[in-house]
């Protein structure tokens, strides 16, 4: 069994400009996976713009392992539709975490790392890393790949395992 390095809590905060799977619109849902793990949020109905404000939960082995989104169009008869996917690596939030607890309070509320959108991930803004109240966060906004439009917002926060982080 792989060592539990700590718990990524992904905070699906909302849709941004879905993109429409059905004549009435969409009933947008989220699916999260690494690894073997898989999470997902409840379905909106009608919604290209759901609010979802759900927390999920993945541990955390291997911080090099990728994260990898999808939002899917909920159907009854049929198989649900794609919305469009996404994936980031959560190895620079690791990288924060990994700092020394001094190095951390030093610069408590500050933006210790910045995360910028390149070819290779699917950032849609640049994304900082910050060390608030105790916690590494990071919010994140997501470009769909694989769609004609479409993003997702989400927060990032790490938790060890047995406790506070200093």
């Amino acid at each position: 069994m792989e060592k539990l390095m700590g718990l990524l809590k992904v905070k699906v905060v909302r849709g941004v400009n879905l993109a429409k799977r059905d004549a009435r619109g969409s009933d947008p849902y989220v699916v999260i996976r690494m690894g073997n793990q898989k999470v997902k949020t409840s379905v909106k109905k009608k919604d290209v713009n759901p609010e979802w404000n759900e927390e999920l939960t993945l541990s955390v082995s291997d911080p090099t392992v990728p994260i990898k989104l999808a939002v899917y169009d909920k159907d009854t008869f049929s198989k649900d539709d794609r919305m469009g996917d996404a994936d980031f690596n959560m190895w620079d939030i690791a990288e924060v975490v990994m700092m020394e607890p001094h190095h951390l309070l030093a610069l408590a509320g500050e933006a210790i790392k910045t995360v910028k959108p390149t070819r290779t991930n699917c950032l849609a803004e640049e994304s900082h890393i910050k060390f608030t109240n105790g916690k590494v966060c990071q919010d994140v906004v997501l470009r769909l790949r694989n769609v004609e439009r479409g993003e997702i917002e989400l927060q990032l926060q790490w938790l060890n395992i047995g406790g506070a982080m200093i």
